[in-house]
């Protein structure tokens, strides 16, 4: 496996100069949405009616997928079948770390590290090498403005983009309106395989249920 579904949205949400996450929150649930989708159609683990279970325990060789599984299998032992929404609300931040640390060591991106008012320490993540982002960007333009067919890939990107609400990262400067029609459109998964758009579904589901709990929760 090339990158990840949660590294190719930590790519979106990097500024490239200043290597500062926009809109974090919302990113957070859609790396932390990504690395659980690969780990679905991994056949690893599975998410039935809101509700997660492990399938399989083998490594996939893919670090990043491989350190969240063990956590998943911890934290969802003992028989009972916990909310997929729960895990994304507990696992979030760590993705997002986990998905940085993983691009850095790929040189996809660089770590700097400073202090803000001379104070408090924070770390910054400008981009290494742009390639693997551009590529990400021109398949999604490809599809939601181009109209081409999606492949199984692409179209859990953008699904998962869609329900956290990213569609300004992946599309900066166009209008919401000109590409949420198309990407809601692509989120239904009519042109991908049964098993794929199961798995599209499912995640994209627990992602919208913690999106939706989160601007709820800020707006109260």
């Amino acid at each position: 496996m090339g990158v990840t579904l949660g590294e190719e949205i930590m790519l979106l949400s990097l500024d490239d100069a200043s290597g500062a996450t926009k809109a974090l929150s919302s990113t957070g649930w859609g790396v932390a949405g990504g690395i659980l989708l690969d780990l679905v159609m991994a056949g690893r683990v599975a998410v039935r009616d809101g509700r997660l279970e492990v399938a399989d325990r083998t490594p996939t060789g893919v670090p990043l997928l491989d350190g969240r599984l063990e956590r998943i299998a911890d934290w969802a032992g003992g028989g009972n079948r916990k909310k997929a929404s729960d895990w994304l609300a507990k696992d979030q931040a760590k993705s997002v770390r986990a998905a940085v640390e993983s691009l850095c060591e790929r040189g996809l991106v660089a770590e700097e590290r400073g202090r803000v008012l001379g104070l408090f320490p924070v770390r910054r993540y400008p981009e290494a090498d742009g390639s693997v982002e551009r590529d990400v960007r021109e398949r999604l333009a490809s599809v939601v403005i181009g109209g081409a067919d999606p492949d199984d890939r692409t179209a859990a990107l953008v699904a998962l983009l869609h329900a956290a609400g990213l569609h300004r990262q992946a599309f900066p400067g166009l209008p919401r309106k000109q590409v949420e029609p198309r990407m809601a459109e692509i989120a239904e998964g009519n042109r991908v395989g049964d098993s794929v758009r199961r798995a599209i579904r499912d995640v994209q589901a627990a992602v919208a249920v913690v999106t939706t709990i989160t601007v709820v929760t800020a707006a109260s």
